[in-house]
């Protein structure tokens, strides 16, 4: 077993239990809310306390012990309104290093070629291990890194590079973003195997988009695991419907220790449908989706309390234990 950094300290990946592998808390972003405060209806303080008592609902009534949330920079990570919300909860909640982007960096970066932008991105995923995030002394329990539709921009291919080589400095497992039209897992696979990663400290997510079971059985084969962790979002090619089928179909071929299960849910983001979101009654409805319609449609298609155990308890914690290490 290893001990996993999270926001109220080390945990023994033994003792993580029921682990949704993929959600967001706040997206909140850093230029908009400098320039224009309060954009979306951001009240740090109103959110604060209705991030608490939405965790704390996920961790009593759900029976949810640990999440994973990897919002990072190019997200808007903001550490300290986390750490407030999550205090009293009793969930388990690990945070992230890393990057997020589609294609371009942002123009700090501009000058430097790919491979100082990767030396550069590893220094600073590097140092937020040794150091603590965002002046704080929270240490990340992964390193989260993306693709998209554009594919391996060398802005892309830079944070991919740094991301596995803070890996390999820290021990930090890594988890990603992904795009199902340009099967961005096996992109992600490639530069991750020429820089030395063991696949088994790799998580590929949102694979639950794809309606092609053989890409995603591809992945596994690979090494790695897979997130089915936008449960209760349908993909233009995959019904919910589609995603419960295919699913299934992996663990009947013996993959429910491969695959992780989470929502890629939030409590507030400033991201989306301009105009003044109020999102206080959109998470709870959200992170109920998968006990109240993924486990029982896995169960009518003959899955066991098992293979479910694999996918929400044995999983995370082997993917946790075999190479985070505390800080």
């Amino acid at each position: 077993m290893a001990s996993v950094n999270t926001v109220t300290g080390q945990v023994d990946s033994a003792d993580l239990g029921v682990t949704y592998m993929h959600e967001h808390i706040f997206v909140v972003s850093p230029e908009l809310q400098f320039y224009w405060p309060g954009y979306q209806g951001w009240d740090e303080d109103r959110y604060v306390e209705h991030g608490h008592e939405t965790l704390k609902r996920l961790h009593d009534e759900y029976g949810v012990d640990t999440i994973m949330d990897p919002t990072v920079p190019g997200l808007g990570r903001n550490i300290r309104a986390v750490a407030r919300a999550v205090a009293g909860t009793g969930l388990n909640v690990v945070v992230c290093t890393g990057w997020y982007v589609y294609n371009e960096l942002p123009w700090t970066f501009f000058m430097l070629d790919t491979a100082a932008k990767a030396a550069e991105l590893e220094r600073l995923f590097v140092r937020d291990f040794e150091e603590g995030l965002d002046g704080t002394d929270i240490r990340p329990g992964a390193i989260k890194c993306s693709t998209d539709v554009a594919g391996i921009t060398p802005d892309v291919e830079a944070v991919l590079r740094a991301a596995a080589r803070a890996h390999l400095r820290t021990g930090l497992p890594l988890i990603t973003h992904t795009n199902y039209i340009n099967q961005g897992g096996l992109l992600q696979q490639r530069i991750f195997k020429e820089e030395g990663v063991d696949m088994g400290a790799v998580l590929i997510g949102h694979c639950n988009e794809s309606d092609d079971l053989g890409y995603l059985e591809t992945l596994i084969d690979g090494g790695t695991f897979i997130g089915f962790d936008r449960c209760g979002l349908e993909s233009p090619v995959a019904s919910l419907e589609t995603q419960l089928e295919n699913l299934a179909e992996l663990c009947r071929r013996g993959y429910s220790k491969r695959i992780v299960l989470a929502h890629d849910n939030f409590v507030f983001m400033d991201l989306l449908a301009p105009g003044g979101m109020d999102w206080s009654g959109w998470a709870i409805p959200r992170y109920g989706h998968i006990h109240a319609q993924t486990v029982p449609g896995l169960r009518e298609r003959g899955i066991t309390d098992q293979q479910l155990d694999d996918m929400l308890v044995d999983a995370p914690r082997e993917y946790f234990s075999r190479l985070a290490t505390g800080a």
